[in-house]
C-alpha cells in the first residue's frame, strides 16, 4: 500500500538517525522496544538512548506502555498513529513474570464465544491495571504456586506465554469473576471435551493449585454435563471445610448443597444446555 502524502511528512520528520534505529529495530521483528534497545542498537549512553525515545515518541512513531518501554508504530499506523499490535504482545511487555489466563485464554482456545474488552494477566507481582487503545490490561496476581501451566506460544513474529486449555479451566474454577462466571466456566468444560483437553491433567493442576473451591466447582460442573473424572472420589474426599459460592459474581444466597459442599446461588438451568438442564 502506497503511503499517504500525511504518512510521508510524518517520515520526512524523521532524522537520518531516528529514521535507521527504527528500520533496525523493525528488521529484528520488534514492536515492543525499550530504552535498552535504542542504547544497544546505537552504542549510546542510556541517557541519549531516552532522549531518543522522547523525541520519536512525540513525533508519533512510539507510543509509550510502560515505564521504560514503546510500542514502534509502523507506517499502516497513518497519521495520527493509531495502532495496537496483537494486545496479547503488549500485555506480555507490561508485567514480569507473567502468562495470558482467564477469560483471554478461554477466547484463544476457542473455549468460548463471549469476547472481552479485558486482557487478563496472571503474575506473581502487584501491577496496576491499563487501558491502552481502548482495551484494558488487567493483571491478576497470583501465589508462585499458581504460576504454573503455561507455555510460548506464537503471536505473530513473537512469543507470548499463554495458559494452556487445563489450566485455564481451572484458574477459571477458581477465579470465575474473571471469566464472566459459572456459566462461562461450564461452557468452557463442554467445549473442552470437543478438544484435546487432558482431564488427567485438569485433576493434577487442581491439586497444585489447592483451592478447594475450584476443586468443588469443577466436579459439580463435571457432573451436570456428564464428565467422568479420574480420581473422582479422591477429589470428593478432598473437598475442603465451608460452602463458597458457585459462582462469585452473583449474589450470595441460595441453599448449601452438601454433596458437593457448595452455595448454589445459580441454578444450574440457567447455565446449562437444555439437553443437559
Amino acid at each position: 500500500m502506497e503511503p499517504t502524502n500525511n504518512e510521508e511528512t510524518q517520515r520526512k520528520s524523521l532524522s537520518t538517525r531516528e529514521s535507521q534505529t527504527l528500520s533496525r529495530l523493525a528488521n529484528e521483528s520488534r514492536q515492543i522496544i525499550s530504552i535498552s534497545d535504542i542504547a544497544n542498537v546505537l552504542d549510546i549512553p542510556r541517557k541519549s538512548a531516552k532522549d531518543m525515545a522522547y523525541a520519536l515518541k512525540e513525533k508519533g512513531w512510539l507510543e509509550r506502555i510502560v515505564h521504560g518501554k514503546y510500542l514502534i508504530l509502523p507506517l499502516a499506523a497513518g497519521e495520527n498513529g493509531v495502532y495496537t499490535e496483537h494486545e496479547f504482545v503488549i500485555a506480555s511487555a507490561l508485567v514480569e513474570p507473567m502468562y495470558i489466563g482467564y477469560w483471554s485464554a478461554l477466547n484463544h482456545h476457542g473455549l468460548t464465544k463471549q469476547m472481552s474488552r479485558t486482557v487478563y494477566i496472571v503474575t506473581t507481582e502487584r501491577a496496576k491495571e491499563r487501558e491502552i487503545h481502548g482495551l484494558t490490561y488487567r493483571p491478576v496476581s497470583v501465589t508462585e504456586q499458581k504460576l504454573f501451566g503455561y507455555q510460548p506460544t506464537a503471536v505473530g513474529s513473537n512469543q507470548v506465554d499463554i495458559s494452556s486449555i487445563e489450566k485455564t479451566l481451572v484458574d477459571c474454577a477458581d477465579h470465575p469473576e474473571f471469566c464472566g462466571g459459572i456459566g462461562e466456566v461450564a461452557k468452557a468444560i463442554q467445549n473442552a471435551v470437543e478438544t484435546r483437553c487432558s482431564w488427567e491433567r485438569v485433576v493434577e493442576y487442581l491439586r497444585r493449585v489447592g483451592n478447594g473451591a475450584a476443586t468443588k466447582r469443577i466436579v459439580y460442573l463435571a457432573d451436570q454435563l456428564d464428565i467422568e473424572l479420574p480420581e473422582y472420589w479422591d477429589l470428593v474426599e478432598s473437598f475442603t471445610t465451608g460452602y463458597p459460592l458457585l459462582d462469585p459474581t452473583r449474589e450470595a444466597k441460595g441453599t448449601r448443597d452438601s454433596k458437593y459442599q457448595l452455595r448454589l446461588n445459580v441454578t444450574s438451568e440457567s447455565f446449562l444446555p437444555d439437553d443437559l438442564s
